[in-house]
């Protein structure tokens, strides 16, 4: 893998991903399913690569050479992507979060931790038995469902390292799976609420203009993609804020290697039992990302932080993972393991649709469809499918719902859809066994779920 190799692989990348929004501007199909663009140039590539076209034809148009540097792009770029979370970001009170998201955040929790519990027990009496599955198969919906690509694609190293190389595939088709059902089954929902009234404020879901169907801004509307808070003679904004994320990574892998270090002269080489050598970089890379914006909150008193400029970086990153992840999966693995992973993907979806449909209704104390259907879209396709659902719910921000969805990714994403847990459950099945993480898994699900009942569904 040249130097060369490489950039031409990043430039035939964005023309890709170019190709994939105006594939997307011009088809309806792909407007009324809110399919980002990333996704389908994601799927292109795969289409055109050797896994569809070579292997029907013998000829395929993206080269081996393309692939090899578009393999260790996802595990690059989820650092960037998870770095990026809180920068710029106020970091509030722990009790002023919770007060504002606290029956959305145990909802989350319950649903997430409620996966791992399905998969677990579907790998152990099913999946195990029948198919001779790897305990870790039981992490793939959490993992794919509300981790999305990024965390799919981020612990594919971590999946080898456990043994069970075709997890990293798997958790990849369970994402795009998560993507296209959320997306489906949310706007079913959505309009299933409208004909019902569950909704407080009735929406349409049909009233888009074509532009914003075909996601395109219209001109006289459009806002700035970032603020110069800094003066380009002394430092170009974007170079500023790439800075930072930088400096948020070195601190999670800082992080990373000292937590390494303890294990091996404490715990670790007294029981032989090891889980930081598993545990990726991404979710410590997003604490070293809140220590930067602790300390930014502390030293910059120019606020030369703009959230705007890091969102524009993180939005970057995720496009080129996602590309890249999709353009390099292996159909062959899921191939072979077609029933199982479709026994997996049934099984959170009825979880996800049941937490949503009977137990929302009961935990949330008010607005239970528009603050429910923000963490179905989440808990299916990750956050950015959540906040679809609740924009097409609730457009003119009439409810909490959205505000509240907000606070909640600061206590959710710290430790679950690709935060800590999520890098650790791997780790922790490899090392304690499924039956182990089954139960705990099941505990924090159910403890979750009476909390919620007790606690803000008799506010209802």
């Amino acid at each position: 893998m040249t130097p060369n190799a490489v950039g031409f692989s990043l430039l035939v990348l964005g023309a890709v991903l170019v190709l994939g929004k105006w594939i997307r501007v011009g088809t309806p199909l792909l407007q009324h399913l809110f399919l980002p663009s990333s996704l389908v140039a994601g799927l292109l590539a795969l289409l055109a690569g050797p896994e569809i076209l070579g292997a029907m034809t013998g000829v395929s148009l993206v080269p081996e050479f393309l692939l090899d540097t578009w393999r260790v792009l996802p595990g690059l770029m989820i650092n960037i992507v998870f770095a990026a979370l809180f920068i710029g970001k106020k970091i509030p009170r722990i009790g002023t979060v919770w007060k504002l998201a606290g029956p959305q955040v145990v909802m989350g929790y319950m649903i997430a931790f409620g996966q791992y519990a399905v998969g677990l027990f579907l790998t152990l009496f099913i999946l195990g038995p029948v198919f001779g599955m790897h305990p870790a198969a039981g992490a793939l919906i959490e993992i794919g469902f509300v981790g999305g690509h990024g965390t799919a694609a981020g612990l594919r190293d971590t999946f080898v390292e456990v043994g069970f190389p075709e997890g990293g595939d798997l958790a990849i088709g369970m994402a795009t799976v998560g993507v296209l059902g959320g997306v489906l089954f949310g706007i079913a929902l959505i309009n299933w609420a409208i004909r019902n009234n569950k909704l407080v404020h009735p929406v349409k879901t049909a009233d888009r203009s074509d532009l914003e169907k075909k996601g395109i801004n219209e001109f006289d509307i459009r806002e700035a993609a970032g603020y110069m808070s800094t003066r380009t003679e002394s430092i170009e904004p974007l170079s500023l804020h790439l800075g930072y994320v930088g400096i948020g990574i070195l601190l999670g892998y800082g992080l990373q290697q000292a937590m390494v270090w303890l294990e091996a002269v404490t715990w670790g080489g007294a029981t032989g039992v090891y889980l930081m050598r598993y545990v990726p970089l991404f979710p410590l890379a997003m604490v070293g990302g809140i220590l930067v914006q602790l300390l930014l909150e502390k030293l910059d008193r120019y606020r030369t932080v703009d959230r705007e400029l890091v969102n524009r970086i993180q939005g970057l990153a995720l496009d080129i993972l996602i590309v890249s992840a999709l353009a390099t999966l292996s159909l062959k693995v899921i191939g072979e393991n077609m029933l199982p992973f479709l026994i997996l993907a049934v099984g959170g979806i009825l979880w996800t649709g049941f937490a949503f449909l009977v137990l929302g209704p009961r935990m949330l104390p008010d607005y239970w469809f528009e603050r429910g259907i923000g963490d179905f879209g989440q808990s299916m396709g990750v956050t950015a499918t959540g906040l679809l659902l609740m924009r097409v719910t609730d457009p003119e921000g009439k409810t909490p719902a959205l505000e509240s969805f907000g606070y909640k990714q600061l206590l959710f994403e710290l430790f679950v859809g690709g935060g800590i847990f999520t890098g650790a459950a791997i780790p922790l099945i490899h090392q304690f066994g499924p039956k182990a993480v089954f139960a705990g898994t099941l505990g924090v699900a159910l403890g979750c779920l009476v909390f919620g009942m007790l606690v803000y569904g008799k506010r209802r």
